[in-house]
């Protein structure tokens, strides 16, 4: 639990840990909770005593709340351990680690269309947070020299979204002092629409993010659509308005599972692209990517360089200090998997998804609202019809009973008042597990339809941020 404030968790009762006498170094077999402990105690002691805690975590393979990777191979595993020592920003020290990650993003510009993959320019980070802060930050300072070289103010930027959007959006906003406008999205469009976009866009727009990939239902908002009018109001107004794509999720899937699908580089409009490659990425957290459509389009002045061989090396990023082991392990899978590799595995797991939709379907009191056709997602709701006495969150609750994690949301604002259920399906979650959990809904749903008087509610509910 982040602590933000003052005081204990509220879920911890004893300001004292107890340690097995079996490991205990002498007669005193407890240490304070929230104080470094006066001497320190045995490595089979301590990796004990936090072993044992963490298993009230659950098993992340349970876990259908995360995008986040739970799973990657044996040889991944000690690649990782070799590897988890390298800081990747001190490009100096670790070079040949540099070099692979430049061969990276040169493998994912290739992979977005990039006009010239070789020498696209482009990041690692620790997630996509840090890489939408930095493709936003790139935008506003862009757009802030236009205006200063048009003679204008640089007051009261602001950037578009749908309402829909990750919420490392409204940070951004927060943190870099731009006025977010959410573009609602409805029940018969519950996405960014090219129509909200004009709405919403003016000359003080840095500009617009769609996503490919929403958090609540996998679906993607259409960019090529969304490019078209834009590229139309460029053509009749001094509007040019430049588009960055939130590929969190999607960048790793649209390639190989929607190839036709026309949203990246290959559309002028787009400048940047970020994805998280610790998601369908199939990488241990946390990585993220960003890359930029030409070197033009990342400003300069965002731009620092270190020495590496003998040379100077572009770096730019929020911190000093990030693991470069995951960028081995991005690599590791890219050259592991192929793309006939990463076209198998997404394509398992939208198979995997499709089962679990299905099974869904055989509930008159569900109704299924995301099917896994974009990203490996499915999302519900609960009908209209069904018992009065539950809702979603005692199925969530219910379910947590047989270790599955489901999260339960709100949808946005205008809609807050539906509650929708998701499953994220990953690499390593397979299909007879997914017959397993359509099961377990199954009875659930069918011992909370049989109630006879509300279930009993509180006013705590576990909440989900993924």
């Amino acid at each position: 639990m982040t602590r933000l404030s003052g005081g204990h968790d509220s879920n911890e009762t004893s300001d004292g840990i107890r340690v097995n006498p079996v490991y205990a170094d002498g007669p005193d077999h407890e240490i304070p909770k929230y104080q470094i402990p006066p001497v320190g105690m045995s490595a089979q002691a301590a990796y004990q005593l936090i072993s044992d805690e963490i298993d009230l975590d659950g098993s992340a393979r349970l876990n259908l709340a995360t995008f986040v990777t739970t799973w990657m191979e044996p040889e991944a595993d000690q690649l990782y351990l070799e590897a988890v020592d390298k800081n990747i920003v001190d490009k100096d020290e670790y070079p040949q680690t540099a070099a692979i990650e430049d061969r990276c993003i040169a493998i994912i510009g290739d992979l977005w269309h990039a006009p010239d993959p070789e020498n696209v320019i482009g990041t690692s980070t620790t997630g996509s947070s840090e890489a939408c802060m930095l493709a936003g930050l790139a935008l506003k300072r862009r757009w802030m020299a236009k205006r200063r070289a048009q003679g204008k103010d640089v007051d009261r930027p602001n950037i578009v979204f749908s309402s829909s959007v990750q919420v490392v959006w409204e940070k951004f906003a927060n943190y870099f002092e731009v006025e977010p406008r959410y573009v609602p999205i409805t029940h018969e469009e519950p996405y960014l629409t090219a129509r909200g976009v004009l709405e919403a866009v003016d000359e003080r727009t840095i500009g617009v993010v769609p996503i490919l990939g929403v958090t609540y239902t996998g679906i993607y908002e259409p960019i090529a659509e969304i490019t078209r009018a834009l590229d139309d109001l460029a053509a009749r107004t001094e509007l040019d308005i430049p588009v960055h794509v939130d590929a969190a999720s999607g960048g790793f899937v649209a390639p190989f599972l929607q190839p036709e699908l026309v949203w990246d580089f290959s559309l002028e409009r787009v400048h940047s692209i970020n994805t998280s490659g610790h998601k369908y990425g199939l990488v241990y957290p946390g990585l993220g990517w960003v890359l930029w459509r030409t070197k033009d389009l990342l400003p300069d002045e965002l731009i620092f360089k270190v020495s590496y061989l003998g040379g100077e090396m572009p770096t730019f990023g929020l911190n000093f200090s990030r693991p470069g082991a995951q960028v081995l392990l991005q690599y590791y899978n890219l050259i592991r998997l192929g793309f006939e590799g990463y076209t198998r595995v997404q394509r398992e797991t939208q198979h995997t998804a499709a089962i679990i939709a299905a099974g869904l379907d055989d509930l008159a009191s569900m109704s299924v609202i995301a099917r896994g056709d974009a990203l490996p997602v499915v999302a519900w709701t609960k009908t209209a019809d069904a018992n009065p006495n539950w809702n979603l969150h005692h199925l969530s609750s219910k379910l947590r009973e047989r270790g599955w994690q489901v999260p339960v949301y709100p949808m946005p604002d205008n809609l807050s008042d539906e509650l929708i259920m998701r499953a994220v399906l990953r690499n390593g979650f397979r299909s007879d597990m997914a017959a397993l959990f359509v099961d377990d809904i199954k009875r659930a749903v069918q011992e909370l339809e049989e109630l006879d008087a509300p279930m009993p509610t509180s006013s705590h509910v576990n909440g989900f941020h993924h």
